[in-house]
């Protein structure tokens, strides 16, 4: 099975990333959505930590550093907004509106993820791109709710899934309309082939918490950011070099999206690379 003609491929090797329309239906962007908000109703208050994820952009600059984070790799578990708590530590908004995230094991424990990334489609696609054996890791809900989604700053995944020779590539579903008003992702196109990898996110050796090592940080010209807004249904695939971001969402409209990545199996993963495998749950073969 072929999934990406040779035109997409020179494509993706070109820009970086590559955009595929009608990947997945209207219908089950819907279910998936729909998934997404049982998940988010479900989820308890009780015993949570109310970890929230930071992009390094607001006045918490570190990163979350915490075991629930660190230990997150084989289960599912829910990350907050940084603007969802008022000073007292009290949530603002309803738990459902307050999420940043749901990760980073969807890919293997909830049914509904698990058959849109582990198929033969995939599969091949992964195949199509060079990978031998291909494993899938760091799969996410990302949620950019209404006037409180928070943004991402410019970044490259390969600092956060850093691997000898790099590998890492992201899968990234439109579950619904990403438009440049609820913060659709921005590319420089071409960055993958002259930026190479100075910054890595790591767990932290002095303590029980996670760091960055290396450059402070992507250094970019913001003149030759390109918008990409996508249709619900489409997938986005990602260089692990490439640079990229996301605008907060100031809008009235939700930005429901899913992605995981995938890295090479023969290659090196460095044992201080913040999300590690377990014996319960290794990185999975797709």
């Amino acid at each position: 099975m072929v999934m990406l003609s040779a035109e997409q491929l020179e494509q993706f090797e070109r820009d970086g990333f590559l955009v595929i329309e009608n990947y997945f239906t209207k219908e089950k962007a819907k279910e998936l959505k729909e998934r997404a908000e049982t998940l988010l109703k479900e989820f308890s208050l009780e015993g949570h930590p109310l970890t929230r994820f930071s992009t390094g952009t607001g006045e918490e600059k570190q990163h979350i550093g915490d075991d629930y984070f660190l230990t997150s790799g084989d289960k599912i578990r829910y990350f907050f907004e940084e603007g969802a708590f008022d000073p007292e530590g009290n949530l603002k908004i309803p738990k459902e509106q307050a999420i940043n995230k749901i990760g980073h094991g969807l890919h293997a424990l909830d049914p509904s993820f698990r058959s849109i990334s582990l198929n033969d489609k995939m599969s091949a696609m992964a195949r199509d791109l060079k990978f031998k054996d291909p494993r899938v890791l760091q799969s996410m809900l990302i949620f950019k709710q209404p006037y409180i989604g928070g943004p991402v700053p410019s970044h490259q995944d390969s600092s956060f899934l850093y691997t000898e020779p790099l590998s890492a590539t992201g899968f990234w579903f439109a579950l619904e309309d990403c438009t440049e008003k609820n913060g659709c992702l921005w590319f420089i196109p071409g960055s993958h082939k002259d930026t190479p990898i100075t910054r890595r996110f790591i767990r932290d050796p002095k303590g029980t918490g996670t760091t960055f090592i290396g450059d402070e940080i992507v250094h970019v010209d913001e003149s030759k950011y390109v918008m990409k807004e996508v249709k619900a249904g489409s997938l986005v695939v990602i260089h692990g070099s490439v640079i990229h971001k996301s605008a907060p969402n100031f809008s009235d409209k939700s930005r429901y999206i899913y992605t995981f990545h995938v890295i090479e199996g023969t290659a090196k993963y460095p044992k201080d690379n913040w999300l590690q495998p377990t014996p319960e749950i290794p990185f999975t073969a797709l």
